[in-house]
């Protein structure tokens, strides 16, 4: 309730002081565009409540079909490069076809919440690797990056809902504090584990087998 309450508090403090006609028509575009972005924040954290609350129910409306994590992988680096590309943060895809049964949409938001962690975590000119490999019927996909580090101290907690390691550069960045969240269920849908490596200002690799 309090991740809901902070950007609806902005919003209706803006729209308020809007309402009453307190603010200069010069400063009208920004206070708009405050409420804008609170907005998007707020429908992003629904969303990923809704994710939550689909994979703790079990009540995915979608069927399980072959997925190629490989071709999914190079989708969501895709969709993922041009926010790459603004924090100087270059991708790596290593691999190939490795297929297994799964629910698409599923997988596809476990792949873009590890990326877009990577990306918003890392460092200026950093890299993320994501590396897909298959050794007979063993599947593993892990993301690994070039960034901040998550000390040992965090390290039990990250894939809690709404926790954050630093608080600060998650608003910065925009984070939920549901992304790993959001991982971990989806990998546990799927009957899968997922491990993490970390050490601070060198990078973190999580792996999904």
């Amino acid at each position: 309730s309090h991740e809901l309450k902070t950007p609806l508090t902005s919003i209706s403090g803006f729209a308020e002081l809007m309402k009453a006609g307190d603010v200069p028509e010069k400063d009208v575009v920004d206070f708009s565009e405050s409420i804008y972005d609170e907005a998007q924040r707020l429908i992003t954290l629904v969303n990923d409540i809704i994710k939550i609350s689909e994979l703790d129910g079990q009540s995915i409306p979608f069927e399980s079909e072959p997925v190629d994590l490989y071709e999914l992988s190079k989708e969501v680096i895709g969709r993922l490069e041009n926010e790459a590309e603004k924090r100087q943060v270059t991708f790596h895809l290593i691999g190939d076809r490795a297929e297994i049964m799964g629910v698409y949409k599923i997988l596809e938001e476990m792949l873009y919440n590890l990326c877009d962690n990577a990306i918003k975590y890392n460092k200026e000119n950093g890299t993320v690797d994501v590396l897909v490999n298959q050794t007979g019927d063993s599947v593993n996909v892990i993301v690994r990056d070039t960034g901040m580090g998550i000390s040992p101290a965090h390290q039990g907690r990250v894939f809690e809902r709404f926790y954050r390691v630093d608080k600060s550069h998650s608003k910065k960045v925009g984070g939920t504090g549901l992304g790993l969240a959001i991982v971990k269920h989806g990998a546990m849908y799927h009957h899968a584990k997922i491990s993490l490596e970390s050490t601070v200002d060198v990078g973190t690799a999580i792996t999904i087998a």
